[in-house]
Protein backbone atom coordinates (compact mmCIF):
# COMPACT_ATOMS: atom_id res chain seq x y z
CA UNK A 1 0.00 0.00 0.00
CA UNK A 2 1.47 3.27 -0.96
CA UNK A 3 0.58 7.19 0.66
CA UNK A 4 0.84 9.79 -2.50
CA UNK A 5 2.02 13.01 -2.19
CA UNK A 6 -0.49 14.70 -4.49
CA UNK A 7 -3.75 15.03 -4.27
CA UNK A 8 -4.87 15.48 -7.65
CA UNK A 9 -8.05 13.55 -9.19
CA UNK A 10 -6.98 10.31 -10.70
CA UNK A 11 -6.53 10.96 -14.37
CA UNK A 12 -8.11 8.03 -16.74
CA UNK A 13 -5.98 6.24 -19.76
CA UNK A 14 -5.46 3.11 -20.72
CA UNK A 15 -1.78 1.56 -20.70
CA UNK A 16 -0.76 -2.07 -22.11
CA UNK A 17 2.87 -2.75 -21.26
CA UNK A 18 4.46 -4.05 -24.51
CA UNK A 19 7.83 -3.77 -26.59
CA UNK A 20 6.25 -1.00 -28.35
CA UNK A 21 4.62 1.27 -25.83
CA UNK A 22 6.88 0.99 -22.75
CA UNK A 23 11.13 2.31 -23.69
CA UNK A 24 13.53 2.15 -21.41
CA UNK A 25 16.90 3.33 -22.00
CA UNK A 26 19.94 3.47 -19.05
CA UNK A 27 21.54 7.00 -18.58
CA UNK A 28 25.09 5.92 -17.51
CA UNK A 29 26.91 7.29 -15.03
CA UNK A 30 30.29 7.73 -16.49
CA UNK A 31 31.80 6.83 -19.82
CA UNK A 32 34.06 4.13 -20.47
CA UNK A 33 37.67 5.16 -20.17
CA UNK A 34 37.91 3.44 -24.49
CA UNK A 35 41.32 1.16 -22.71
CA UNK A 36 41.02 -1.70 -20.40
CA UNK A 37 40.17 -5.73 -20.06
CA UNK A 38 36.65 -4.87 -20.09
CA UNK A 39 34.15 -5.06 -22.86
CA UNK A 40 31.34 -2.61 -22.58
CA UNK A 41 28.54 -3.49 -24.22
CA UNK A 42 25.39 -0.86 -25.01
CA UNK A 43 22.60 -3.70 -25.88
CA UNK A 44 19.19 -3.30 -27.04
CA UNK A 45 16.63 -6.00 -26.24
CA UNK A 46 13.22 -6.37 -26.97
CA UNK A 47 10.78 -8.64 -24.90
CA UNK A 48 13.84 -9.85 -23.34
CA UNK A 49 14.09 -9.51 -19.07
CA UNK A 50 18.03 -8.52 -17.57
CA UNK A 51 18.52 -11.92 -16.87
CA UNK A 52 17.30 -13.52 -19.84
CA UNK A 53 19.98 -11.26 -21.81
CA UNK A 54 22.63 -12.79 -19.05
CA UNK A 55 22.02 -15.80 -19.97
CA UNK A 56 21.88 -15.45 -23.76
CA UNK A 57 25.41 -13.86 -23.31
CA UNK A 58 26.48 -16.94 -21.00
CA UNK A 59 25.59 -19.75 -23.56
CA UNK A 60 26.88 -17.59 -26.39
CA UNK A 61 30.60 -17.17 -24.50
CA UNK A 62 30.96 -19.54 -22.00
CA UNK A 63 31.28 -16.38 -19.51
CA UNK A 64 29.91 -17.46 -15.78
CA UNK A 65 27.31 -15.38 -13.68
CA UNK A 66 29.89 -13.28 -11.77
CA UNK A 67 31.67 -12.55 -15.07
CA UNK A 68 29.17 -10.27 -16.25
CA UNK A 69 28.39 -6.71 -14.74
CA UNK A 70 25.18 -4.66 -15.29
CA UNK A 71 23.90 -1.39 -13.70
CA UNK A 72 20.42 -2.13 -13.09
CA UNK A 73 17.89 -4.83 -13.97
CA UNK A 74 15.59 -3.67 -17.04
CA UNK A 75 11.75 -5.13 -17.65
CA UNK A 76 10.97 -7.62 -19.99
CA UNK A 77 7.62 -6.81 -21.59
CA UNK A 78 9.57 -3.44 -22.87
CA UNK A 79 12.22 -2.22 -25.82
CA UNK A 80 15.02 -1.16 -23.46
CA UNK A 81 18.81 -0.46 -24.06
CA UNK A 82 21.25 -0.89 -20.89
CA UNK A 83 25.10 -1.29 -20.39
CA UNK A 84 26.19 -4.79 -19.71
CA UNK A 85 30.19 -5.52 -19.51
CA UNK A 86 32.40 -8.51 -19.65
CA UNK A 87 36.07 -9.41 -20.00
CA UNK A 88 37.27 -8.74 -23.40
CA UNK A 89 38.37 -11.90 -23.88
CA UNK A 90 34.76 -12.83 -24.96
CA UNK A 91 34.41 -10.36 -27.33
CA UNK A 92 35.40 -12.95 -30.13
CA UNK A 93 32.57 -15.14 -29.21
CA UNK A 94 29.68 -12.53 -29.17
CA UNK A 95 28.77 -13.69 -33.14
CA UNK A 96 27.28 -16.55 -31.26
CA UNK A 97 24.17 -14.62 -30.35
CA UNK A 98 21.69 -15.26 -32.93
CA UNK A 99 18.64 -14.23 -31.76
CA UNK A 100 16.63 -11.55 -33.16
CA UNK A 101 15.71 -9.34 -29.46
CA UNK A 102 19.54 -8.37 -28.78
CA UNK A 103 20.93 -5.89 -31.04
CA UNK A 104 24.44 -4.77 -30.27
CA UNK A 105 24.33 -0.44 -30.67
CA UNK A 106 28.19 -0.08 -29.87
CA UNK A 107 31.28 -1.53 -28.14
CA UNK A 108 33.86 0.41 -25.73
CA UNK A 109 36.58 -0.38 -23.04
CA UNK A 110 37.40 0.12 -19.38
CA UNK A 111 40.15 -1.04 -17.06
CA UNK A 112 37.04 -2.41 -14.83
CA UNK A 113 33.83 -4.35 -14.62
CA UNK A 114 30.50 -2.66 -14.46
CA UNK A 115 28.74 -2.65 -11.17
CA UNK A 116 24.94 -2.90 -9.97
CA UNK A 117 24.26 1.06 -8.81
CA UNK A 118 26.72 2.73 -11.30
CA UNK A 119 23.83 4.37 -12.76
CA UNK A 120 22.82 7.93 -13.29
CA UNK A 121 19.29 7.10 -14.27
CA UNK A 122 16.63 5.68 -16.49
CA UNK A 123 15.12 7.53 -19.19
CA UNK A 124 11.40 6.51 -20.11
CA UNK A 125 8.99 6.86 -22.90
CA UNK A 126 4.91 5.37 -22.35
CA UNK A 127 2.59 5.51 -24.83
CA UNK A 128 -0.71 6.16 -23.31
CA UNK A 129 -4.18 5.33 -25.42
CA UNK A 130 -7.51 6.76 -24.41
CA UNK A 131 -6.69 9.58 -22.64
CA UNK A 132 -8.81 12.51 -23.47
CA UNK A 133 -7.44 16.34 -24.08
CA UNK A 134 -8.35 18.06 -20.98
CA UNK A 135 -6.77 14.69 -18.70
CA UNK A 136 -3.77 14.95 -20.95
CA UNK A 137 -3.13 18.79 -20.43
CA UNK A 138 -3.75 18.03 -16.73
CA UNK A 139 -1.40 15.76 -17.07
CA UNK A 140 1.52 17.60 -18.19
CA UNK A 141 0.62 20.32 -15.67
CA UNK A 142 1.21 17.45 -12.95
CA UNK A 143 4.33 16.57 -14.66
CA UNK A 144 5.61 19.36 -14.56
CA UNK A 145 4.87 20.05 -10.96
CA UNK A 146 6.65 16.89 -10.06
CA UNK A 147 9.84 18.12 -11.87
CA UNK A 148 10.04 20.85 -9.39
CA UNK A 149 8.56 19.04 -6.03
CA UNK A 150 9.47 15.98 -6.83
CA UNK A 151 7.74 12.60 -6.07
CA UNK A 152 8.01 10.12 -3.43
CA UNK A 153 10.86 7.13 -5.12
CA UNK A 154 8.60 4.10 -4.28
CA UNK A 155 9.25 0.46 -5.93
CA UNK A 156 6.95 -0.11 -8.94
CA UNK A 157 5.00 -3.10 -8.94
CA UNK A 158 7.43 -5.01 -11.64
CA UNK A 159 9.44 -4.75 -8.56
CA UNK A 160 6.83 -7.44 -7.42
CA UNK A 161 6.01 -9.73 -9.50
CA UNK A 162 3.17 -10.57 -11.27
CA UNK A 163 1.18 -11.32 -8.06
CA UNK A 164 2.43 -8.60 -6.03
CA UNK A 165 3.74 -11.02 -3.68
CA UNK A 166 7.14 -12.41 -4.54
CA UNK A 167 8.27 -10.41 -1.58
CA UNK A 168 6.77 -13.00 0.85
CA UNK A 169 8.86 -15.66 -1.10
CA UNK A 170 11.66 -13.27 -0.50
CA UNK A 171 11.33 -13.09 3.06
CA UNK A 172 11.30 -16.83 3.34
CA UNK A 173 13.94 -17.21 1.86
CA UNK A 174 15.85 -14.64 3.68
CA UNK A 175 14.75 -15.76 7.24
CA UNK A 176 15.41 -19.53 6.11
CA UNK A 177 19.13 -18.67 7.42
CA UNK A 178 20.32 -20.94 4.10
CA UNK A 179 23.06 -19.45 1.63
CA UNK A 180 21.02 -17.76 -0.89
CA UNK A 181 21.23 -19.69 -4.50
CA UNK A 182 21.33 -17.99 -7.80
CA UNK A 183 19.81 -14.65 -9.58
CA UNK A 184 16.20 -16.07 -8.75
CA UNK A 185 16.66 -16.14 -5.17
CA UNK A 186 18.23 -12.95 -4.77
CA UNK A 187 16.11 -11.28 -6.62
CA UNK A 188 13.22 -12.58 -4.51
CA UNK A 189 14.93 -11.39 -1.78
CA UNK A 190 15.16 -7.68 -3.17
CA UNK A 191 11.74 -7.85 -3.58
CA UNK A 192 11.65 -8.23 0.14
CA UNK A 193 14.11 -5.79 0.88
CA UNK A 194 11.73 -3.66 -1.76
CA UNK A 195 8.43 -4.27 0.32
CA UNK A 196 9.99 -3.18 3.32
CA UNK A 197 11.40 -0.10 1.92
CA UNK A 198 8.05 0.99 1.04
CA UNK A 199 5.97 0.37 3.45
CA UNK A 200 8.48 3.04 5.48
CA UNK A 201 8.36 5.68 2.79
CA UNK A 202 4.83 5.10 2.88
CA UNK A 203 4.41 5.99 6.58
CA UNK A 204 7.01 8.82 5.89
CA UNK A 205 4.61 10.70 3.35
CA UNK A 206 1.64 9.49 5.44
CA UNK A 207 2.95 11.50 8.42
CA UNK A 208 4.61 14.60 6.39
CA UNK A 209 0.75 14.83 5.09
CA UNK A 210 -0.74 15.10 8.51
CA UNK A 211 1.75 17.59 9.25
CA UNK A 212 0.88 19.66 5.76
CA UNK A 213 -2.81 19.72 5.71
CA UNK A 214 -3.34 20.39 9.55
CA UNK A 215 -2.59 22.65 12.23
CA UNK A 216 0.34 22.21 14.49
CA UNK A 217 -1.63 21.20 16.82
CA UNK A 218 -4.21 19.01 15.39
CA UNK A 219 -1.29 17.07 14.03
CA UNK A 220 0.14 16.75 16.95
CA UNK A 221 -2.86 14.90 18.55
CA UNK A 222 -2.97 12.36 15.39
CA UNK A 223 0.88 11.66 15.63
CA UNK A 224 1.27 11.50 18.93
CA UNK A 225 4.01 13.99 18.75
CA UNK A 226 5.04 17.28 21.03
CA UNK A 227 3.84 20.02 19.96
CA UNK A 228 7.16 21.44 19.83
CA UNK A 229 8.56 18.76 17.39
CA UNK A 230 5.61 19.53 15.04
CA UNK A 231 6.21 22.82 15.06
CA UNK A 232 9.53 22.91 14.29
CA UNK A 233 8.57 19.98 11.20
CA UNK A 234 5.99 22.46 9.95
CA UNK A 235 8.69 25.30 9.30
CA UNK A 236 10.38 22.98 6.79
CA UNK A 237 9.84 24.44 3.05
CA UNK A 238 9.30 21.07 1.70
CA UNK A 239 6.36 18.58 1.84
CA UNK A 240 8.28 15.77 2.70
CA UNK A 241 9.79 16.17 6.68
CA UNK A 242 13.05 14.99 7.81
CA UNK A 243 14.01 14.52 10.98
CA UNK A 244 17.14 14.03 12.89
CA UNK A 245 19.32 11.77 11.90
CA UNK A 246 18.28 11.06 8.72
CA UNK A 247 20.52 9.58 6.01
CA UNK A 248 20.84 12.22 3.72
CA UNK A 249 22.86 12.08 0.25
CA UNK A 250 23.78 14.71 -1.85
CA UNK A 251 21.70 14.57 -5.23
CA UNK A 252 21.93 13.19 -8.06
CA UNK A 253 24.68 11.30 -6.31
CA UNK A 254 27.60 12.08 -3.79
CA UNK A 255 28.52 11.79 -0.73
CA UNK A 256 26.32 10.22 2.72
CA UNK A 257 25.70 12.31 5.75
CA UNK A 258 22.98 12.55 8.97
CA UNK A 259 20.77 14.89 9.19
CA UNK A 260 21.95 17.28 12.36
CA UNK A 261 20.24 20.23 12.08
CA UNK A 262 16.87 20.20 10.38
CA UNK A 263 16.31 23.94 8.94
CA UNK A 264 19.51 23.88 7.21
CA UNK A 265 18.67 20.82 5.97
CA UNK A 266 15.78 21.35 4.96
CA UNK A 267 16.54 24.30 2.88
CA UNK A 268 19.21 21.81 0.87
CA UNK A 269 16.66 19.07 0.21
CA UNK A 270 13.69 21.88 -0.82
CA UNK A 271 16.82 23.32 -3.54
CA UNK A 272 17.77 19.52 -4.84
CA UNK A 273 20.63 19.47 -3.31
CA UNK A 274 20.31 16.95 -1.42
CA UNK A 275 18.04 14.44 -0.82
CA UNK A 276 16.77 11.51 2.56
CA UNK A 277 17.60 8.04 2.26
CA UNK A 278 15.54 4.75 3.08
CA UNK A 279 17.37 1.61 4.02
CA UNK A 280 17.32 -1.52 1.88
CA UNK A 281 17.67 -4.05 5.03
CA UNK A 282 21.30 -5.92 4.95
CA UNK A 283 24.33 -6.49 5.59
CA UNK A 284 27.16 -3.75 5.58
CA UNK A 285 24.41 -0.38 5.51
CA UNK A 286 24.51 2.89 6.98
CA UNK A 287 20.88 2.48 9.50
CA UNK A 288 19.89 5.84 10.12
CA UNK A 289 20.38 7.32 13.90
CA UNK A 290 18.25 9.38 16.56
CA UNK A 291 14.67 10.05 15.75
CA UNK A 292 14.94 9.15 11.88
CA UNK A 293 15.84 5.64 13.48
CA UNK A 294 12.64 5.34 15.49
CA UNK A 295 10.76 5.58 12.62
CA UNK A 296 12.85 3.06 10.17
CA UNK A 297 13.40 0.12 12.73
CA UNK A 298 9.90 -1.04 12.69
CA UNK A 299 10.87 -1.60 8.52
CA UNK A 300 14.64 -3.10 9.35
CA UNK A 301 15.01 -7.23 9.26
CA UNK A 302 18.07 -7.76 11.02
CA UNK A 303 17.98 -11.29 9.36
CA UNK A 304 18.69 -9.97 6.01
CA UNK A 305 22.34 -10.07 7.13
CA UNK A 306 23.05 -12.58 4.91
CA UNK A 307 22.98 -10.09 1.73
CA UNK A 308 24.22 -6.58 1.14
CA UNK A 309 21.80 -3.78 2.61
CA UNK A 310 21.88 -0.62 0.68
CA UNK A 311 20.07 2.95 1.06
CA UNK A 312 17.99 4.72 -1.93
CA UNK A 313 16.76 7.95 -2.11
CA UNK A 314 13.50 8.70 -0.36
CA UNK A 315 12.68 11.50 -3.08
CA UNK A 316 13.29 12.00 -6.43
CA UNK A 317 13.04 15.40 -9.06
CA UNK A 318 11.98 13.65 -12.36
CA UNK A 319 13.55 15.87 -15.35
CA UNK A 320 13.14 16.61 -18.69
CA UNK A 321 9.10 15.67 -18.81
CA UNK A 322 7.58 16.21 -22.01
CA UNK A 323 4.24 14.75 -24.19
Amino acid sequence: MKTYAYNHNPISFDFLQSVERFHVEEIPLYKPSGKGEYLFLNIKKYDLSTWRLIHVLKQATGAEDREIGYAGLKDKNATTIQTISLPKKYEKMLHNITTERIEILSKDYNHSALKIGQLKGNKFKIILTHIKAPEAGKFMQLAEKMSIDGIPNYFGYQRFGEDGKSWEQGKEIAESGKKLKGAKEKLLVSAYQGYLFNRWLSQRVSLSKIINENRPNIASQKLNYPIELVNELAKQPHFFKLFLGDSILNYPHGKSNYCKEMAHTAQRFKNQETSPTGLLPGDKVLRAQSDARHLEEPYDDEELSRVRGDRRYAWIWPSEVSA
